[in-house]
């Protein structure tokens, strides 16, 4: 599996974040296909750094790769000037699960 982590910083007014995010964000880019999982862990309100991280998975690299250069992953990608205020990080990787 390959993963995208993607972590968007404390936003200048996080309600309006949610509320973007949730009504707008994730319409779009529920329209890349090819992804395996997706979570999301919003941050507690007291963390001064990360607000939102989410995490999309997909079978391999190039797999990944594919989705983001497709239609929809460019217009997911694009989507981000309306509504991020407090920067946002993409971490690229293989993912490994661990039994507890």
């Amino acid at each position: 599996m390959y993963s995208v982590t993607i972590i968007y910083g404390k936003p200048t007014d996080p309600d309006a974040f949610d509320r973007y995010y949730r009504d707008v964000h994730i319409p779009i880019a529920k329209k890349m296909k090819g992804l395996v999982g997706w979570t999301l862990s919003w941050m507690d309100r007291s963390d001064n750094q990360a607000h939102l991280v989410a995490v999309l998975t997909a079978p391999s690299k190039k797999a990944m790769d594919e989705i983001l250069a497709s239609e929809a992953g460019k217009a997911a990608q694009d989507d981000l000037g309306n509504f991020v205020t407090g920067g946002v990080q993409f971490l690229f990787g293989e993912t490994e699960s661990v039994a507890p």
